[in-house]
């Protein structure tokens, strides 16, 4: 008795169970597929090139009377977007060690024009 009512539960079991699992398949699949890609590390490469735009129509529209911290500031956020380019696209650059003067100036129109070699448009 004992045993017809143990095939009789895996008979009536063992479909559900079946369907359950063949559900469930394509999106174990598709984890395990995510889980062996890499994940970008920053932002898209489009968003730094608006951003580089962006801050640059802003540091070319400050007016002769605007605050030194305020100038200051927008230059360092266009330096900071154009490293995160440069890490983007794998170039060179010497922004981070090179002290605020015409040196910095200079790498930075190198960095820019770099930038435009490798296709992204700067302005």
């Amino acid at each position: 008795m004992v045993v017809n009512v143990a095939i009789y539960l895996v008979t009536c079991v063992t479909p559900a169970v079946v369907f359950w699992l063949a559900s469930k398949t394509p999106a174990m699949v598709a984890a395990l597929r995510r889980h062996g890609e890499p994940v970008p590390a920053g932002l898209p490469i489009e968003r730094l090139a608006a951003d580089l735009r962006r801050v640059r129509h802003a540091l070319e529209g400050l007016a002769p009377g605007a605050p030194m911290v305020r100038r200051r500031a927008t230059c360092q956020a266009y330096d900071a977007l154009l490293v995160q380019a440069c890490a983007a696209l794998g170039l060179r650059h010497w922004l981070d060690d090179l002290p605020e003067g015409v040196e910095r100036d200079v790498e930075r129109l190198r960095v820019e024009e770099a930038l435009r070699g490798a296709g992204l448009a700067v302005p």
